[in-house]
């Protein structure tokens, strides 16, 4: 049975998913049909309904809980490793909702977090992640929302902290930071589903016990990083939220689209949405 699934070429995906689409483990029967994006295009396939199996920002999936349900692994979740608004000189928190910002997608859930912390902040310009930080030199926007290795690699650029929104988030709710998950569409059968969300595991269990198999995997994608940058990148987003969501990882999924929800942020998020 082949399935089409998409993920970013982040280090972190390509870490989890290694094993699975090079069968180094057993993938039970399923070829993956492999689709390699940006988080952000991952999101607008998504909602057009073309992919069986994705990498989803949560913000996006509380949009779509009606034609994906989450699986249990391959989220990336914790703390200490949420989105960061950046700018090249101080500005004041207060002034944030005046000024022009730079974000890495409209369904990102760095988005939906800017949303919940500032909902007064509509002066937005969406760019591609990794080209916030030049924007931000160029003088085209006055603040860069980042994500992913962006967060190592701020400050070597001149740039400074205004405002880490995981912080934030942390410190309002005591709750880990929901980033992003994978996501089955509904029309797969529910064993189909979870034996997706076993081979997911199986795969991450696999990277752990061979942390060098994937190695060439992760650095053809991850192309200029470097490679300590990379292996921070790894640590930061894949996690035991990662193997597996857990009863807390699942409580910090709905209290996230549960808060989305009452700001108006998202709307008709179902209950069912988790595939085990």
């Amino acid at each position: 049975m082949k399935l089409s699934l998409g993920f970013s070429t982040c280090p972190n995906d390509t870490f989890i998913f290694d094993a699975a689409i090079h069968h180094r483990i057993d993938t039970e029967g399923i070829d993956f049909e492999l689709i390699m994006e940006d988080v952000e295009e991952l999101n607008r396939r998504a909602f057009r309904g073309e992919l069986d199996i994705t990498k989803l920002s949560y913000h996006a999936f509380g949009h779509l809980t009606h034609n994906y349900r989450l699986a249990s692994a391959g989220s990336a979740l914790g703390r200490n490793n949420g989105p960061v608004i950046i700018s090249k000189r101080h500005i004041n928190q207060a002034d944030i909702p005046k000024m022009r910002i730079g974000i890495p997608g409209k369904y990102t859930t760095a988005n939906l977090l800017l949303g919940i912390a500032f909902p007064d902040a509509q002066n937005k310009f969406e760019y591609l992640f990794s080209d916030i930080e030049q924007a931000l030199l160029n003088d085209e926007i006055d603040l860069g929302l980042i994500i992913h290795e962006n967060r190592f690699t701020y400050e070597s650029r001149g740039l400074q902290k205004i405002i880490d929104l995981g912080e934030h988030w942390e410190q309002t709710t005591g709750m880990p930071i929901p980033l992003g998950g994978i996501v089955v569409n509904r029309r797969l059968p529910d064993d189909i589903a979870q034996k997706t969300d076993r081979i997911i595991r199986k795969s991450l269990e696999y990277a752990y016990q061979n942390p060098n198999a994937g190695l060439p995997f992760i650095k053809k994608y991850a192309q200029e990083m470097d490679e300590n940058v990379m292996q921070k990148h790894i640590l930061l987003y894949v996690n035991e939220f990662s193997l597996n969501l857990g009863d807390s990882g699942k409580s910090a999924v709905k209290f996230l689209l549960k808060t989305a929800e009452r700001k108006g942020l998202i709307c008709n998020v179902r209950e069912d949405i988790f595939v085990s």
